[in-house]
């Protein structure tokens, strides 16, 4: 069984993006599961903190990621870039620098992402390239997903509703699956 990690980049309560995770939960391939985690409680990067030891939320994110096969970003577009909030968390996630070969090194992540406006998330997804390239992971690119119109996609209890978007989702988590379960090179 292959095990993926969910990460939604927004601390909203009716975030799409979180919508479109709990969505990915329930299309996954029969032979996958993908668990949820949170970046909330995550505080704000300060060494001075880190220092007197990382956070409870920093240290039980990084385990479920190594504890993951492989590892599913689902980010907002905030300002045509990266979520501050979700890159913090990442930034988080690489301390110790010790520990980046373990969390990050060679793990599988993909991307994804829902927006209200017309592009999706297309510069959110590709301003994380650089970042997950420097963390050493590796980053599938053999499928895209990047849900532009968000509000016309779900309806208002955060459920999928449009079927195309729907068949899209599960076509990507299919192909990153294969992606994940490949032997090693």
């Amino acid at each position: 069984m292959t095990k993926l990690l969910g990460i939604s980049g927004s601390l909203r309560r009716g975030s799409h993006n979180s919508a479109l995770l709990r969505a990915a939960t329930r299309l996954m391939p029969p032979e996958a599961t993908l668990e949820v985690a949170s970046i909330r409680g995550i505080p704000l990067y300060d060494y001075d903190v880190e220092v007197q030891g990382l956070p409870a939320a920093v240290t039980q994110l990084k385990e479920a990621i190594v504890g993951a096969d492989g590892v599913l970003l689902v980010t907002p577009e905030y300002n045509n870039s990266i979520p501050g909030v979700f890159k913090n968390a990442i930034d988080w996630l690489s301390r110790p620098s010790a520990d980046i070969k373990r969390v990050f090194g060679g793990r599988p992540f993909a991307l994804i992402g829902a927006s209200p406006g017309n592009f999706g998330t297309t510069l959110s997804q590709a301003a994380w390239l650089p970042v997950l390239r420097t963390l050493g992971t590796q980053v599938w690119s053999g499928g895209r997903l990047m849900v532009p119109r968000a509000a016309s996609v779900f309806d208002e209890s955060g459920a999928l509703k449009d079927a195309a978007i729907a068949e899209q989702l599960r076509q990507f988590l299919a192909g990153y699956v294969a992606f994940v379960r490949r032997p090693a090179a």
